[in-house]
């Protein structure tokens, strides 16, 4: 079907099982690639991504024309991972971090790094951090956002995201030199 966003919205409020599918596989993609930026692995990104769908469909009653749909079920989406991540916070395992140390890094580093290698490296990150800094460096928020939707300080967030900061640059530097000793 080639029905626009508006037909799309007016179907899934009258809960159409055809236009809920459609709008399903034509953001399907969309709401992946945010989830993968949260999640630890695809199986997990899936699972949010099910839930993600799941709350778009019972709160779009609530939608109002004027809104962009995009931004509207990123917004789900995203806060989808948050409440994932703290549902699920004490079964994850969390990694040592080291102390922070500067490291000299190229000013062209990340952008001889492909974006799958940059997206592995941000999935090394404890999944505390990687939160942060995906809300903090991709969403925008402010530490104060982040305190209050994580249920942390923002000394917290501004810790988690410096710590994270350190640790995506080991990483790429590690990788780079990889890179070129091949």
């Amino acid at each position: 079907m080639n029905w626009s966003d508006e037909e799309l919205i007016a179907g899934c409020k009258r809960k159409s099982a055809k236009h809920e599918e459609v709008f399903f596989k034509r953001y399907y993609g969309y709401v992946m690639g945010i989830c993968l930026s949260y999640a630890k692995d695809r199986d997990l990104a899936q699972e949010i991504v099910n839930d993600s769908f799941l709350k778009f469909f019972s709160s779009i009653k609530s939608f109002e024309e004027f809104q962009s749909v995009k931004s509207w079920l990123r917004r789900i989406t995203v806060n989808t991972a948050i409440d994932f991540y703290r549902k699920n916070k004490r079964f994850q395992d969390q990694l040592a971090i080291e102390d922070q140390v500067d490291i000299f890094h190229e000013v062209g580093a990340l952008s001889s790094l492909a974006f799958e290698d940059l997206m592995r490296l941000i999935h090394q990150l404890p999944a505390d951090h990687r939160l942060v800094f995906n809300l903090y460096e991709v969403e925008g928020y402010s530490h104060r956002e982040i305190a209050e939707k994580m249920k942390i300080t923002e000394s917290s967030s501004r810790v988690y995201l410096a710590r994270a900061k350190a640790r995506l640059r080991d990483l790429v530097q590690f990788h780079l030199k990889e890179y070129a000793g091949r």
